[in-house]
């Protein structure tokens, strides 16, 4: 048995596996939750990252338009499923240099002391990682970017590691990145990063050829009596374009960029209609998870085929089980 070391969430998004399910994570059966045509404006609304708040939950969406700009809108829940989304993109507050929009998407939340900080694939001269914040999900602020472009899938960890701020990316290039590793890195104020570190990469060959193009981290580390529990993203190039698929691995707890353990196999993929067909078909990425530390409890969000928005599910024993029953030896 593992434990996730966090709060109790007793209001988590969930239900139980279906009987007879052969695999560690499984679909909330009304899936979607969010439409594609959540706010009058909207085009699509996927890869965006939840949080609990004030009792029920708040969140940072990405909604592109019908003209396809992208940019990220708050929004609020009652039970984690049904969502109301602001209308109107977030506003920063902040240095006019570094407020600048060119695009903003695919966002994480973690909650560290009163702030709700926000990472972000920001747009400055190409695409790097922007940290803001909110206390209240109304007023936010923007720090400076993380890093130069080119940068994506910023996620900050829950807690310091030691003295210092933390945070996992997927260095990338100008365009539609055709390569992507996990790197960590560190900061003493959330202005300036460095330290860098490898965590881990893609899997050449087809010992796991689910993740043989690219991989980003995914939600928010999990922290758990173990180590981080990390779900990440694999991609494998097809001659159908791009499969995106979510995995799952062990990091150590004091130097985070040492992996534990790693799965081969995916834990979830595309399989369902809005999984498979959409603007960007055969997406599964997940950027948030809600976690119960009484139950080991886990619900995922993940976009769907970049187009609405899903809802899974798991708990800390199925994921760690799962990696001790498909092992990526090479890699753990």
């Amino acid at each position: 048995m593992s434990k996730i070391i966090g709060e109790s969430l007793n209001n988590i998004p969930w239900q139980d596996k279906p009987e007879g399910l052969n695999a560690p994570v499984w679909r909330y059966s009304a899936n979607p939750i969010i439409e594609r045509h959540a706010i009058p404006n909207s085009n699509s609304v996927f890869n965006s990252a939840v949080v609990p708040f004030e009792g029920g939950f708040a969140g940072v969406f990405r909604c592109d338009s019908r003209s396809v700009s992208m940019d990220i809108f708050a929004g609020f829940s009652e039970d984690g499923i049904n969502w109301t989304i602001n209308h109107d993109p977030i506003v920063f507050e902040g240095d006019e240099e570094i407020t600048k929009r060119e695009y903003r998407y695919d966002p994480r939340v973690i909650k560290i002391g009163d702030r709700y900080y926000i990472n972000w694939c920001n747009g400055y001269h190409g695409p790097t990682i922007g940290i803001g914040y909110t206390t209240d999900f109304k007023t936010f602020h923007q720090l400076e970017n993380a890093f130069l472009p080119y940068n994506r899938n910023g996620v900050m960890f829950p807690r310091k590691i030691g003295d210092y701020y933390a945070m996992l990316s997927r260095p990338s290039d100008t365009g539609h990145t055709p390569f992507g590793d996990i790197f960590y890195s560190v900061s003493p104020d959330l202005t300036f990063w460095g330290k860098h570190r490898y965590v881990m990469g893609t899997i050449d060959g087809d010992a796991s050829a689910w993740q043989s193009k690219k991989i980003g981290p995914g939600p928010v580390p999990i922290e758990t009596d173990k180590g981080w529990l990390l779900i990440y993203h694999g991609v494998i190039n097809t001659c159908n374009g791009f499969v995106y698929r979510m995995g799952v691995a062990l990091l150590d707890l004091d130097q985070p960029w040492k992996v534990k353990a790693r799965s081969r196999n995916y834990i979830l993929g595309p399989e369902t209609t809005y999984e498979c067909m959409g603007d960007v078909p055969n997406v599964t990425f997940p950027c948030a998870a809600l976690t119960d530390a009484d139950t080991g409890r886990i619900a995922i969000y993940y976009g769907c085929a970049d187009t609405v928005t899903g809802l899974a599910f798991t708990t800390v024993d199925e994921l760690m089980n799962y990696m001790e029953e498909y092992p990526l030896v090479d890699e753990a």
